[in-house]
């Protein structure tokens, strides 16, 4: 198999992957409910370089830690669902306060691009994804491991943007059809936190019992 063939197998894995609901998604859809597109843009460009170290882990082998350290991860995982679950709580905690109008922001774009990344490194299914598949496409005789890394990085960090992107837009219109109601940030906003702790406490249960 040529490696042209190879990038474009690891391509539609990844674009599957990232199309299925996780807890980056889940951010992103909130950041723009809550921020606007600039929020959920942001959010969507905190993850992306979030990824970075994800596959420098896979590039150096940091991820095989995880492998012969169980407890590791099963911290790491915890660690990721309770940081999702914060920023649930944080959003359900001031729902009460939030209005939809177009000149307001609940997170401005920096503080979503850093809670983005964070989200992002603490997300146990980015490392179970590179200590399982990324390794797979790195061949030596492809050329320096870092180059291929990087290559493999740009092609799933062009299918974040392409899927996330297009939720946080979505999200963003959905924003904006809510501001005619006075009161839809409450709203909104408690159902987006009631959403992202459904979404912690969902990725805990079912990655503690996949450990």
């Amino acid at each position: 198999m040529t490696h042209t063939a190879q990038l474009w197998i690891y391509f539609l894995l990844v674009f599957g992957v990232i199309l299925l609901p996780g807890m980056d998604m889940a951010y992103v859809l909130a950041s723009a409910l809550t921020g606007g597109r600039r929020g959920g843009l942001a959010a969507v460009a905190g993850i992306v370089c979030g990824a970075v170290f994800h596959m420098a882990a896979a590039v150096l082998g940091v991820s095989v830690l995880l492998r012969l350290y169980p407890a590791a991860f099963e911290a790491l995982l915890l660690a990721g669902a309770c940081y999702l679950a914060w920023i649930g709580y944080s959003i359900l905690r001031r729902a009460s306060v939030i209005r939809l109008h177009p000149n307001s922001v609940v997170r401005s774009p920096k503080a979503a691009f850093r809670q983005g990344m964070v989200n992002n490194l603490l997300n146990a299914n980015a490392y179970v994804f590179t200590l399982a598949v990324i390794p797979q496409f790195l061949r030596p005789e492809y050329g320096p491991l870092w180059l291929q890394g990087t290559v493999l990085w740009g092609i799933g960090a062009a299918c974040q943007v392409v899927v996330y992107g297009s939720v946080a837009l979505l999200a963003a219109k959905m924003r904006s059809w809510l501001e005619r109601d006075p009161a839809a940030g409450a709203r909104v906003a408690r159902a987006v936190g009631v959403m992202l702790i459904l979404m912690a406490a969902l990725t805990a249960v079912n990655g503690w019992h996949g450990v």
